[in-house]
């Protein structure tokens, strides 16, 4: 009887090391991902006519004003 209980309290001890295991893993995934998706993600700016926000890369620059793709001046 007594060596059952050593085994289940060992079975439960293991149970609870690999459950911490899992989170701290899923934690470590997740602040990467997260990193990615930092690096991933691109600064807005605002069209000097409309206002809307664009991404930088659309956005044209003209005399220090940035303008959406349908307002860029010719």
């Amino acid at each position: 009887m007594r060596a059952l209980l050593f085994f289940l309290l060992v079975l439960l001890l293991f149970g609870v090391i690999m459950m911490i295991s899992k989170r701290m893993e899923m934690a470590r995934r997740r602040a990467q991902q997260d990193e990615v998706a930092a690096e991933k993600s691109e600064r807005m700016v605002a069209c000097a006519t409309c206002g809307v926000h664009v991404p930088e890369s659309s956005a044209c620059q003209q005399h220090g004003q940035r303008y959406c793709p349908e307002h860029c001046p010719k």
